[in-house]
């Protein structure tokens, strides 16, 4: 028979445990000697000595009774030093097991993962002493009561073992349904950890890009999807209540209703009657109620997790070698027959763009709103991926691209400034840390920042969150100087400028086109156009590329945009 992951993960963890588990056993075995005890020694208390008239000797019984739950605390005593030998060791093994496949794994959790699989293990070793303590102490009293009504009166055994036997089917069939269930309460609060993780990792992204909303809602989806799964788990736990009727309920109340049938027809006597309710009530009913309330609970959540565990410490995946990222030949842009919408049913935004950007090329790209701008502005950074066609960098398209590689090539600055909590150097060197004091003053004097940072006090002044005392304009500087810092060979400026003045924003392109590499704007102003080599018209009958005085004479359209812009 196939053993599952999970119990093959924790046999191989308690390997060695041998003896400790020896002595466990053994000990709980004493323990569950008074309840398989208790029934008989009851009726014979009842029928020999205080309804036969004789209650010395029904004292006698119940002291023997007595002697043996002694007996029992004293085994209770002796268990705990072996559960301790037993499960504590378990955590180190477990979580050196699963954090070192974590981080060998190539599809297996890091960061928040690898944090989140160490607070697993660290659950499994409460929950297997958990369950080790009481699971094992009331499991073996409902045994031990099974097997005192056998000695009892079979006939009244199997009657109730039937009964049991039945309630125990119920539980059975619904377990898989809530083994699923809460696995994938386990499997979303692993996503609430990686989402809550990656969020207090960017906060200070957050909180400079005013994204505050959309982080909420990042981490909120896997927590409503997680709610949704705690209430389906909540559901599946229903079952209990058939569970307990029919394993407790339903045969105490049978043998009370039935007892006095019994007596005046000879089939039991009153003792026998008292000693089955006692093992009912004592013993069954305290191992039923652990079944469906703590297996449903605290076994099922010790089974769930280490199957989980299991899945992540099941040695190394096959390792795939991974194909070496490919080198772009230049910093050629092509785009060839590029769709975007952004959803299905919604209308593309770029329908079927073909352009070629030559390494080198200022270019323009301006049109009315709407019409795609920004949208070609985060096609062109690899932020969003097109539902048709292809973007390529020096002929790799950029899919096929490794990230870093990909963040190294092309610089995006959109209109909403980049200004986090720190220095000025901080803020400039943010796409070159290791720029030095001669780069830095470079770009402050290429774009224009010198004012700004006499004002501030040099570039170890501090820059409070969200900007503090810098305006709009000067936000915008610091993003275009850090821009000119990237060692990018491409930089797309998403309406970078619209803060600034005519003379500033001038100074600042001119600068970021003599850097050399490709500078891509998205024109705020006719300015910009008339700067450019070429010049990129995004209009809805399709897109026209020229330079600033052919597109004056071949479209009515970019004529009546130069002249809404000079009025």
């Amino acid at each position: 028979m196939r053993v599952p992951p999970a119990a093959r993960l924790l046999r191989r963890h308690l390997r060695g445990r041998g003896p400790a588990l020896r002595r466990l056993a053994a000990w709980s075995v004493l323990e569950g000697v008074p309840v398989l005890a208790a029934g008989l020694l009851l009726a014979r208390a009842l029928d020999d000595g205080f309804l036969a008239g004789r209650p010395g000797v029904g004292l006698a019984w119940l002291a023997a009774l007595a002697a043996l739950y002694l007996c029992g605390a004293e085994a209770t005593r002796r268990v705990y030093p072996q559960l301790a030998a037993t499960v504590e060791p378990l955590r180190d093994s477990l979580v050196t097991d699963v954090v070192t496949a974590s981080l060998h794994r190539t599809d297996g959790p890091a960061g928040a993962g690898v944090s989140q699989v160490t607070e697993q293990a660290e659950a499994v070793r409460a929950l297997l002493g958990t369950a080790l303590r009481n699971v094992r102490q009331l499991l073996a009293a409902g045994l031990a009561a099974l097997i005192g009504l056998a000695l009892l009166s079979p006939p009244l055994a199997l009657a109730i073992a039937l009964s049991v036997a039945l309630a125990l089917g119920v539980f059975a069939a619904f377990l898989g349904v809530q083994v699923r269930r809460y696995r994938a309460v386990v499997r979303h609060a692993e996503r609430i950890g990686e989402a809550g993780a990656a969020v207090v990792e960017g906060v200070r992204d957050v909180v400079a890009c005013a994204a505050e909303d959309r982080a909420a809602r990042t981490v909120a989806a896997p927590i409503d999807a997680q709610a949704a799964a705690l209430r389906a788990f909540a559901r599946s736990r229903l079952v209990r209540l058939p569970v307990l009727v029919l394993g407790v309920h339903l045969p105490l109340l049978a043998l009370l209703a039935l007892s006095p049938g019994l007596i005046d027809g000879g089939h039991l006597t009153t003792g026998e009657v008292a000693g089955a309710a006692g093992y009912l009530i004592t013993g069954l009913q305290p191992g039923i109620v652990l079944l469906v309330d703590a297996g449903g609970t605290l076994l099922l959540s010790l089974a769930v997790i280490l199957g989980r565990l299991a899945e992540i410490s099941a040695g190394p995946a096959r390792t795939v070698r991974a194909r070496p990222s490919p080198v772009p030949a230049s910093s050629d842009i092509e785009l060839d027959h590029v769709t975007f919408a952004y959803s299905p049913r919604a209308a593309p935004v770029l329908a079927d763009l073909s352009l070629h950007v030559p390494e080198g090329t200022h270019l323009a790209v301006v049109g009315p709103s709407g019409t795609g701008k920004s949208t070609l502005a985060n096609v062109l950074a690899g932020l969003v991926r097109p539902q048709r066609g292809t973007v390529a960098l020096g002929k790799v398209p950029l899919p096929d691209l490794d990230p870093a590689r990909l963040r190294d090539a092309v610089t995006l600055i959109p209109q909403e400034s980049y200004v986090f909590a720190g220095t000025v150097r901080e803020n400039l060197a943010y796409l070159r840390p290791g720029a030095t004091a001669a780069q830095l003053d470079e770009a402050v004097g290429a774009i224009g920042l010198d004012e700004t940072l006499r004002r501030l006090g040099g570039l170890d002044a501090d820059v409070p969150p969200g900007g503090g005392p810098l305006s709009h304009g000067e936000r915008q500087l610091i993003t275009l100087a850090r821009a000119y810092l990237s060692a990018a060979p491409v930089v797309v400026l998403d309406e970078a400028t619209c803060h600034l003045h005519p003379a500033a924003e001038a100074r600042a392109e001119e600068a970021l086109a003599a850097r050399g590499g490709t500078l891509i704007v998205i024109a705020h102003r006719i300015s910009s156009a008339q700067r450019a080599h070429r010049v990129l018209l995004m209009d809805a009958s399709g897109p026209i590329v020229g330079t600033h005085r052919t597109l004056l004479d071949l479209s009515p359209l970019y004529a009546e945009l130069v002249g809404h812009w000079r009025s």
